[in-house]
């Protein structure tokens, strides 16, 4: 029988502290269960959550478009730099998504993850070696080589 989630991915948080990347992707899709583990290991632990699409979006406002592109990686590092945590816990990364932004949202999540560890709720799947987010014909479509990937999957013994 598989671990709960939250369990896997706490052990996970352990595994990465000597890669490149300190970088945790929990993958599932819409409803899979991402946010409340998340929430669990942010109340077993004392890891800061942190909603993307919140925090990044008020940041965002008062700026223009070209602006919001030319900010986004410095405006994450700020919301991750607050208070100096060595593990934060992401969720909700739709915003990074928005084509209008023009980020490349794995890349970023990355270049946050070098110096904390930081684990991730990614709404898709992993299919045949690739990590992907929306289906192909959607505009925000993304797919990534998922090799080098730390991902825990609900269900999963990853």
């Amino acid at each position: 029988m598989a671990e709960p989630l939250a369990e896997n991915i706490i052990r996970k948080i352990d595994d990465v502290a000597g890669l490149y990347y300190r970088l945790v992707l929990v993958v599932a899709p819409s409803g899979g269960g991402k946010t409340t583990a998340l929430l669990d290991v942010a109340k077993a632990t004392g890891f800061r959550y942190i909603n993307v699409n919140l925090e990044l979006s008020r940041r965002l406002l008062d700026l223009t478009e070209r602006q919001r592109c030319l900010q986004v990686p410095r405006l994450l590092k700020d919301i991750l730099g607050e208070n100096g945590d060595q593990v934060v816990l992401l969720d909700n990364l739709e915003i990074l998504f928005d084509v209008s932004l023009k980020q490349d949202p794995l890349r970023c999540i990355q270049g946050l993850s070098r110096n904390r560890t930081v684990v991730v709720a990614w709404n898709g799947s992993i299919q045949d070696g690739y990590l992907t987010y929306a289906s192909p014909d959607h505009q925000e479509h993304r797919r990534y080589l998922a090799r080098d990937l730390l991902v825990v999957r609900p269900g999963s013994k990853d």
